[in-house]
């Protein structure tokens, strides 16, 4: 299998932005948009073949081989609605994964890296807050509540996860930049990384992708 469509590959560490930026992308050019840990996900809970063997590895608290991230990427690709193009969110993470993907595509992708401060990041993550009883997302400094710890929806208590402290956010860029800077220089030798500033409004970034796309 061979995929011929446009491939458009979001990186970014966590809170970068990539996400909101990958289903933007998708829902303005009529992409599809894939997060591999959704994809995951969504096959645990259809109890595919691979989602099967997905779940042992998940219940066991071990990393999903990449040999059957691969085969669960290669399928998504195979389908109707992928044909015109897709926007890959957070994939390849590894090396491994990259050399995989590229033996999946006809033409080179093109890779965008959201480049954010570290400053920024650690800002983003911390100040996150979820409602305890109907997970509404808030955020102390971009998207407070009305009343201090007290969710508009449900009036319930909001809470800062235990993963989201300035130790642990700091720990989590370390590990994304260990393991995807091999993966942003084997594009970089290919010509075709665009580094983007993260740190603007999401509609200005948006822009700048597109307008990398009609290049």
């Amino acid at each position: 299998m061979v995929f011929g469509g446009e491939t458009v590959i979001l990186m970014g560490p966590p809170a970068s932005g990539k996400g909101t930026q990958a289903v933007s992308l998708a829902k303005e050019k009529g992409f599809v948009h894939i997060s591999t840990g959704d994809l995951l996900r969504e096959n645990v809970r259809q109890q595919t073949e691979i989602g099967k063997q997905v779940k042992e590895f998940m219940d066991a608290g071990k990393l999903v081989p990449e040999a059957l991230v691969i085969e669960l990427l290669k399928k998504r690709l195979e389908q109707d609605d992928a044909k015109t193009g897709v926007v890959l969110d957070g994939f390849p993470r590894t090396l491994t994964q990259a050399e995989e993907l590229e033996k999946l595509l006809q033409s080179k992708p093109i890779v965008v890296s959201l480049e954010v401060p570290d400053e920024e990041l650690i800002k983003r993550s911390t100040g996150r807050r979820s409602c305890s009883q109907c997970q509404q997302i808030y955020h102390i400094y971009f998207n407070p509540p009305k009343q201090e710890g007290i969710c508009d929806q449900c009036q319930g208590a909001l809470i800062h996860r235990s993963d989201d402290t300035e130790v642990v956010v700091k720990e989590r860029l370390n590990v994304y930049r260990e393991h995807t800077a091999p993966v942003l220089n084997y594009y970089r030798k290919q010509g075709v990384l665009h580094t983007i500033d993260g740190n603007r409004p999401p509609k200005v970034i948006l822009e700048d992708i597109q307008s990398l796309l009609n290049l």
